[in-house]
């Protein structure tokens, strides 16, 4: 059925070349573009603008804009800020997809009196079966965004589309290049969700203050002095000044612990030290897609950081919404505050917060 859908426009080039499709299709398509954050210095959101207008043109569709600011910092940015304050290491493109981009977006896109809302995710849906409408990995492996939409519930899944999940990003760059799209080699986004690529520590400063205290190694040797737990995260390997250590190894440096209540951060030698691996992890604010699993040893696998590839594993229930994952291999820099996204196969079952 020809549709009106309202597409998420970022000025990226995924996201252009899914208006293309949709057109194609015969949907009524129009772009809208969400501008979320009101300070631009760092971020490139004029050109952003500029290029989403500029492929609406070439396309033959409207486009406007909406301005979520004020959403996305009392729904997204504030927990950020309270997140890394509390020394966890927060992701907001998860909150930023469940709050703003699929309830938000999909809540104005429907007073348009739009039907769907697409944006350019690499994803799958697969439509409404017994078990519910599911989300699956995109065909793409490496391209695979999942892991962000995975707090997605089942009816922000029925009004939502993900055009190029099907396809490889070498493909969505051919056609972009074919239509003469002016973003067709465009570099990808990695900044912040929004907020877009900047130095994160400059960034994060202008909103915390420094804490300072002792950098020790796991035998409690105090090595340096760090300027807030808030500024550090579990695996990072640069920035903490150890280079020249006396008495090390020679091997790189890496965070492995943070104790809040003595202001203290661990750090190890070497990537396979034992600090830096686990074989369990407990997770809280559990969401499901499509139904909890049963949770007497359910076997699935989980991804722990975006990146990282799958660990099988064994979920166990241990209270309200609370659950562990038995991991039949060590994880490497689990880290507090990123989320633990289960799967089966290539499909998304949900997720948890890790403790």
């Amino acid at each position: 059925m020809k549709k009106r859908v309202i597409v998420g426009m970022s000025g990226g080039v995924d996201s252009s070349v899914s208006a293309w499709l949709l057109k194609q299709q015969g949907h009524e398509v129009i772009g809208l573009f969400m501008k979320n954050w009101e300070e631009e210095e760092y971020c490139p959101a004029r050109q952003d603008w500029i290029d989403a207008a500029s492929v609406a043109d070439i396309l033959g569709i409207d486009i406007e804009v909406i301005n979520f600011a004020a959403e996305y910092k009392a729904q997204v940015f504030t927990e950020f800020l309270r997140e890394h304050a509390a020394g966890r290491t927060p992701n907001p493109d998860v909150l930023c997809n469940a709050r703003i981009k699929f309830k938000a977006f999909l809540e104005y896109a429907r007073t348009l009196g739009a039907q769907m809302i697409a944006t350019g995710h690499y994803a799958r849906i697969r439509g409404s079966n017994p078990g519910g409408i599911e989300l699956r990995r995109a065909c793409d492996a490496k391209k695979d965004q999942s892991y962000f939409l995975h707090r997605l519930n089942q009816a922000q899944l029925a009004r939502a589309c993900f055009p190029i999940g099907e396809m490889q990003k070498t493909q969505v760059r051919e056609i972009a290049a074919r239509i003469g799209l002016p973003n067709a080699t465009k570099k990808d986004s990695t900044g912040i969700c929004f907020i877009g690529e900047r130095p994160f520590r400059d960034f994060l400063g202008r909103y915390l203050p420094p804490t300072p205290g002792p950098i020790k190694t796991s035998d409690g040797q105090t090595v340096g002095e760090h300027i807030g737990l808030a500024f550090y995260t579990l695996g990072q390997r640069k920035g903490m000044g150890l280079g020249g250590v006396q008495n090390g190894t020679g091997a790189p440096w890496y965070v492995a612990r943070k104790d809040t209540a003595q202001n203290t951060l661990y750090v190890v030698q070497g990537h396979t030290h034992p600090w830096l691996n686990r074989d369990s992890i407990d997770m809280e604010e559990m969401h499901w897609i499509s139904g909890a699993p049963s949770p007497d040893g359910f076997r699935c696998s989980a991804k722990t950081r975006y990146r990282q590839t799958d660990g099988p594993c064994t979920l166990i229930r241990t209270g309200e919404n609370r659950f562990t994952l038995h991991f039949d291999l060590p994880q490497w820099a689990v880290t507090p505050g990123q989320y633990a996204v289960l799967y089966q196969g290539d499909r998304c079952i949900g997720g948890g917060v890790i403790m």
